[in-house]
């Protein structure tokens, strides 16, 4: 076998259909897109229009509700806040959502900030946010620190 050889399986490839090129083509003129009305034209989007009938969506019933005024908290884990005190970003005694932000652990506050319990905490540790897991409060007091929820900061 040489390289000029070398070919596809029969049928593994198919030539593009060239559309509009001419009547020899078989598809030329319309283009197979059949005589006038608005398929036949450019620029038609008609994705889950269904004529007159009542489109699927719409007759679908809808479910469920979101919130208008639900709070968004800033989200942080416990492994995160044990890295910055390793790596000397954030002083390993009191913690607040200030200081926080000022490490460039949390971008903005929101709402307030959520600890969590991912990842491990050994530095002994003061932290004062608006909200946290059970098992972060937990993880924390076994670190022998301290894991206190404030309220947040007066809203409206």
């Amino acid at each position: 076998m040489k390289l000029h050889e070398l070919r596809d399986n029969p049928g593994a490839t198919k030539p593009r259909k060239r559309i509009g090129r001419g009547p020899g083509s078989g598809t030329g003129k319309t283009g197979g897109r059949g005589i006038k009305g608005q398929k036949s034209r450019s620029g038609v989007a008609i994705n889950g229009y269904e004529g007159g009938q009542m489109p699927l969506y719409q007759r679908l019933p809808k479910r469920g509700f979101s919130k208008p005024n639900r709070k968004k908290f800033a989200v942080i884990n416990l492994g995160l806040i044990q890295k910055f005190i390793d790596e000397k970003k954030l002083d390993g005694k009191d913690i607040t959502e200030d200081t926080l932000v000022a490490s460039g652990l949390v971008r903005r506050k929101l709402d307030g900030v959520r600890v969590l319990a991912k990842g491990e905490l050994t530095a002994k540790v003061s932290i004062t946010v608006t909200g946290a897991s059970k098992s972060a409060v937990e993880a924390v007091e076994k670190a022998g620190g301290k894991l206190t929820v404030a309220a947040p900061a007066a809203a409206e």
